[in-house]
């Protein structure tokens, strides 16, 4: 039971990081390949407040805060470049994270941050609150996706130059989307460490940033549900095959290729097509 419990918290953790994301690059068409340095934000935000003694559960909205306010700083000087110059633009974000976390010795450096406190919780409660914070996640980006914001944010994915003609402040919508999409990758980092106990800078690199943005085109870009499916299921596969685990950007770059390929619009599109052909008349049983 204790297995079931941590992969289901894990599983949570990345289902909140996989929306963090989509929100950015699904609803706003913003690429971004350095979304890891803002889950380690608020993973180390939270365990060096924790270690001075502050409640576990107060480092969640003050990770959220600081991911949100650096997210908006990054959005900033991302404001003049778009698709490929951006896309080169966040994953320098990570690159300079890493190597500034590496250079702190207060940040564990090389060795990485252990030994602060956890959350206090037990491993059953703690699994119950990355669920309410994922479910919560989930709802909130719903809501913006439906929401007057969505569609603009949406309009800015589409054609962004037509948006300007028509009077839309897409710089004021682009940050927006930043801040929310990074510091709700706060509140995951907060509750990543928590989790683990441990965090060095390695697990923010280049790599988690190609995994969370597989998560998202697998799951099809700017779908909700069928983003929190392949979150989880490209976080329960490597722990039940090893192989998986073994050749994780092999295999998750295999995935981004094909689905770009074959079906880019991902699992949500895959299941649009079932739907439209069961529907068409003849087909239906």
């Amino acid at each position: 039971m204790s297995y079931e419990i941590s992969l289901l918290t894990t599983i949570c953790i990345a289902v909140m990081f996989a929306l963090s994301l989509n929100l950015i690059t699904g609803f706003c068409g913003q690429i971004s390949l350095g979304h890891a340095a803002f889950l380690g934000i608020g993973a180390y935000t939270s365990a060096m407040l924790s270690a001075a003694g502050m409640p576990f559960l107060l480092t969640i909205p003050v990770s959220m805060l600081f991911a949100g306010l650096l997210g908006l700083v990054v959005g900033l000087a991302s404001l003049r470049v778009r698709a490929d110059f951006l896309a080169i633009t966040t994953m320098g974000v990570g690159f300079i994270f890493i190597g500034v976390v590496r250079q702190q010795d207060w940040l564990g450096g090389e060795m990485g941050l252990s030994g602060f406190p956890d959350s206090g919780l037990s491993k059953m409660s703690f699994m119950l609150l990355t669920l309410a914070f994922a479910a919560a996640t989930a709802a909130i980006s719903v809501y913006i996706k439906k929401s007057w914001m969505g569609r603009i944010f949406n309009g800015i994915a589409e054609d962004e130059d037509t948006m300007r003609v028509l009077g839309t402040d897409v710089p004021k919508y682009k940050l927006a989307a930043f801040a929310i999409g990074t510091a709700l990758a706060g509140a995951a980092g907060a509750l990543y460490a928590s989790n683990l106990k441990f965090i060095g800078a390695d697990s923010f690199g280049f790599v988690e940033s190609v995994t969370v943005l597989s998560m998202v085109v697998v799951g099809g870009i700017g779908s909700v549900f069928w983003v929190v499916v392949a979150a989880a299921l490209m976080t329960a596969l490597p722990a039940w095959f090893q192989v998986i685990g073994d050749y994780k950007l092999l295999v998750y770059g295999g995935l981004l290729f094909a689905m770009m390929r074959f079906s880019p619009h991902g699992l949500a599109g895959i299941a649009a097509n079932i739907k439209s052909r069961n529907l068409k008349p003849g087909v239906a049983k």
